[in-house]
């Protein structure tokens, strides 16, 4: 055991303890979740700068954070899939709506992805960003397109569980979510107890993961002090221009990508759309939380002249998969950052896998605020890339999560349309205006 710490580091340490003590003082008098995380950004760059090459104590702190977090993804993409499925009510709805819903939810994500991965490698997003790792870092190679078709397929979904094999374990847990809707239509009464489980799970572990995601600001003081401490706060600047960047990625999203949707598939008018749909996105924005825009998402659709079922059904199922804000841009976002940072060469069919990497884990996405931080957590465990680099954009993070969230809820919204006006179920009249809102 190496005892040669020098008394400077424990000073450090009792200094990072003083500054957590504060943030938790801050949480006690309900201060908002972003301010205490801004404030973390803050008091973590000016702990690395005073005890600069002295964190070696203070560094675990962040690390335990990581390793929380890890522990729960696969989890959550076990119960947010099954649970998305398991709320289709027959296998009928599953091929007709559900699937339609599906289609264009994930559409969604991919899209948001692929524009991302456009638009980061055109900007050169993390060129010049010199990012320390912990030096028991061990990259990844990325596995090419066949191995990738391959791996989607479980083979022993234990042990691809343990070594953090993300896809297996969302098909898995469709294949479960899909023969338990089979047996609900079945006999009720036997899917009843797995229901039960699947819901009661899922409460808990979004439970644990509202816990986790609490503990944010601690770990950003934590990440950013040791990083700062290694590389100099001049080295972070460049990480600024990733909230510029994701604002304008998701404005494109929202409002070009998903008008477009509108006009061209739905062949509607989308400056309609939007402003029935203003009013959730405006929650949206404000709440940083899809699923507790949910009531005024389902009211804006049927106000549009979505059937209350499609708008009460593809709604809250958006809030739980797609997602193009936390599960395409954000994580696309960081991974190309990150590819660049650290030089890792990656060709053009290894762009297309992470792409269809976030689409895949998008089906398991739960719209609560720090979503993103899971997600973003699952496509770099499966890319292989380091996901301490996560933590260190969560100040940012937490500033895009107001955009990121509009977007999703409005691809949530979009979807809906899409699957109403195929299925007949859109009052053009309503829509249009023609007709008084109820």
């Amino acid at each position: 055991m190496n005892l040669n710490i020098d008394v400077t580091s424990y000073l450090a340490l009792l200094a990072a303890l003083v500054l957590i003590g504060i943030l938790a003082l801050m949480a006690k008098k309900e201060i908002y979740f972003g301010i205490r995380t801004i404030t973390a950004l803050g008091l973590g760059i000016g702990l690395g700068i005073l005890f600069r090459g002295k964190l070696d104590l203070v560094q675990p702190i962040g690390k335990i954070y990581v390793s929380l977090i890890s522990a729960f993804v696969l989890p959550l993409l076990f119960f947010g899939v099954v649970s998305s499925i398991s709320a289709l009510d027959n296998i009928q709805r599953l091929k007709t709506i559900g699937m339609k819903s599906v289609a264009w939810l994930t559409a969604n994500t991919a899209i948001a992805s692929g524009l991302t991965v456009v638009t980061a490698l055109m900007l050169f997003v993390g060129k010049g960003a010199e990012v320390s790792l912990p030096t028991d870092y061990v990259p990844k190679e990325v596995p090419a397109f066949t191995q990738v078709i391959i791996d989607l397929f479980p083979k022993n979904i234990i042990a691809q569980a343990s070594n953090n094999a993300i896809v297996p374990v969302i098909l898995f847990s469709v294949i479960i979510g899909i023969a338990f809707v089979s047996l609900s239509s079945e006999n009720e009464k036997d899917a009843k107890p797995f229901k039960d489980f699947i819901d009661s799970g899922s409460k808990i572990i979004y439970k644990v993961i509202s816990y986790i995601i609490e503990l944010t600001p601690y770990a950003v003081l934590a990440l950013v002090a040791s990083a700062v401490s290694n590389n100099g706060p001049d080295k972070l600047l460049p990480l600024l221009s990733v909230l510029l960047i994701a604002y304008a990625l998701c404005f494109v999203q929202t409002f070009i990508v998903s008008g477009a949707m509108i006009a061209f598939v739905a062949k509607l008018n989308p400056f309609k759309f939007f402003k029935h749909i203003w009013p959730a996105q405006v929650v949206a924005f404000t709440s940083q939380s899809s699923i507790g825009t949910i009531p005024v998402t389902v009211k804006s659709l049927k106000n549009s002249g979505v059937s209350e079922s499609i708008a009460s059904f593809v709604a809250p199922l958006g809030a739980n998969m797609g997602m193009p804000g936390c599960a395409g841009i954000w994580p696309t976002l960081l991974a190309v950052f990150a590819i660049n940072a650290l030089g890792i060469e990656y060709s053009v069919s290894q762009y297309v896998i992470l792409i269809a990497l976030t689409t895949v884990v998008s089906i398991g996405t739960v719209g609560v605020p720090g979503t993103s931080t899971i997600t973003t957590t699952a496509v770099f465990a499966a890319a292989g890339l380091p996901i301490e680099i996560i933590v260190l954009m969560t100040p940012i993070s937490s500033i895009v999560d107001m955009a990121r969230t509009a977007t999703n809820v409005t691809a949530a919204a979009t979807s809906s349309l899409l699957v109403a006006k195929s299925e007949n179920e859109l009052d053009i009249d309503m829509y249009n205006g023609k007709v008084l809102q109820s």
